[in-house]
C-alpha cells in the first residue's frame, strides 16, 4: 500500500470536470486506488464516490493505491491534482 497527502489547489474542488479527469487518470493503472478525505474512503475509478466526498479547493486529501503499480498510481494523481487541473 502506497499513500500520500495532498491539498487541493483549485478554487472549486473536484466538481464534474476535474473529477472526470482524476477518474481517467486513476483508470490507466491496474491498482486498487482510493481516495480519502476525513476517513471516508471510497474508490478513485468511480466518479459517483469521488463526487460523493464533495472535496473543494484546500482541501487534503489522501491518495493510497495497493498493486503492482501503485507508486506510479499515486505520484500521478498527486501531481494531477497539484496542476490544478489545469483550470
Amino acid at each position: 500500500m502506497f499513500v500520500k497527502e495532498v491539498t487541493v489547489q483549485n478554487q472549486v474542488g473536484l466538481h464534474a470536470r476535474p473529477a472526470t479527469f482524476f477518474i481517467q487518470k486513476a483508470n490507466e493503472f491496474k491498482s486498487s486506488i482510493w481516495v480519502e478525505k476525513e476517513e471516508r474512503r471510497v474508490n478513485a475509478k468511480s466518479l459517483l464516490g469521488v463526487l460523493s466526498l464533495g472535496i473543494v479547493g484546500g482541501t487534503t486529501i489522501k491518495v493510497m493505491a495497493d498493486g503492482a503499480d501503485e507508486e506510479a498510481a499515486v505520484d500521478s494523481l498527486i501531481k494531477l491534482v497539484q496542476s490544478g487541473f489545469a483550470e
